[in-house]
């Protein structure tokens, strides 16, 4: 009786959690893979960087963090500031894998509604000043071919 009680407990856990994530994936499949892809490899002879083992290192530096938020697919999204912060903590688990660093921080729907309405002006322009960042601290950035 315990036994059925107590593994009945933990389906309905069990089954919560998956509730949670499984939203947050299927916003990331319908705001984000038509240009990224399901499994984040983005379409790099496009013009769309790859997530895999690369996204983290924009998450590491406020000037990342900020260009993250201005991609048209982010800046001009329909979600909420609080359901953003989670696809790109999803984003962040699923695809950064090494390119994180362990004193990350998870987004936020402050920092989301904050970053969100700063003007960095030019997204190409400040992408690339980005990109010069991360050089200066040794690492590559995904190429980018936009003009």
């Amino acid at each position: 009786m315990i036994r059925t009680i107590l593994g009945a407990g933990l389906l309905v856990l069990a089954s919560s959690c998956a509730a949670v994530a499984m939203p947050t994936r299927n916003e990331y499949l319908l705001k984000c893979s038509g240009c990224h892809l399901a499994d984040g490899e983005g379409m790099p002879s496009h013009g769309i960087p790859n997530f895999i083992g690369q996204v983290g290192m924009f998450a590491d530096i406020p000037e990342g963090r900020a260009y993250i938020m201005h991609v048209p697919g982010v800046v001009g999204s329909s979600l909420s500031d609080q359901d953003i912060s989670a696809v790109l903590n999803y984003i962040m688990k699923t695809f950064a894998g090494k390119s994180l660093s362990p004193d990350s921080r998870p987004f936020t729907a402050e920092e989301v509604a904050r970053l969100r309405a700063e003007n960095i002006g030019n997204v190409v322009e400040y992408r690339r000043k980005v990109a010069n960042i991360l050089a200066a601290r040794g690492l590559t950035a995904p190429a980018y071919p936009w003009p």
